[in-house]
């Protein structure tokens, strides 16, 4: 693969998650709106609503799973760096390259045991255990391989982005 081609595919892996992350910032606004209202409604007027509540957390659930590959490419995810910046430059690109694929490995494993449990869901069109619930639950539960599966996609893009900068400043020292 040329360097070219592992740019344009590193950038469309970018392009596709940013993409996502921006429409994940409109369930965000959603949520918080919804829940206002379920406030509003429960303690204003009484009336409370089971669809509205299994709303919220299909809400938090699609944000929290479509959120996590952008918040990876963004860099917002958790990291302890007591060690890290003291590493030399050799040393701080093994420890992003074994990073990124691990967390690649545990995406695809993710992806492999959630497969089964949507097949599940959807093969008895499983819906909501309450009365006045929300129907389709098997909605929400293909959400779980999709997001794993958009941090898996983040992880190869990620791991071209330190393949790529590693390059460029092999290329920097030889000149």
């Amino acid at each position: 693969m040329t360097k070219k081609a592992i740019t344009a595919v590193g950038a469309g892996i970018e392009s596709l998650i940013d993409i996502v992350g921006r429409a994940t910032l409109w369930v965000a606004l959603a949520m918080i709106a919804l829940v206002a209202v379920n406030v509003l409604l429960r303690y204003s007027f009484s009336f409370g609503s089971v669809w509205a509540q299994e709303l919220e957390w299909h809400l938090l659930a699609g944000l929290i799973l479509l959120g996590m590959s952008y918040a990876l490419q963004r860099g917002d995810n958790v990291r302890v760096d007591l060690f890290y910046a003291n590493y030399g430059p050799r040393l701080k690109f093994a420890v992003d390259v074994i990073s990124v694929l691990l967390i690649l490995l545990i995406s695809l494993y993710f992806i492999k045991l959630s497969l089964a449990y949507v097949g599940q869901s959807y093969s008895i069109l499983e819906g909501s255990p309450d009365p006045g619930g929300i129907p389709y639950r098997w909605v929400v539960k293909a959400l779980i391989p999709l997001g794993y599966g958009l941090v898996a996609l983040q992880s190869v893009g990620e791991l071209l982005r330190l393949l790529r900068h590693r390059a460029a400043a092999q290329e920097q020292q030889h000149v």
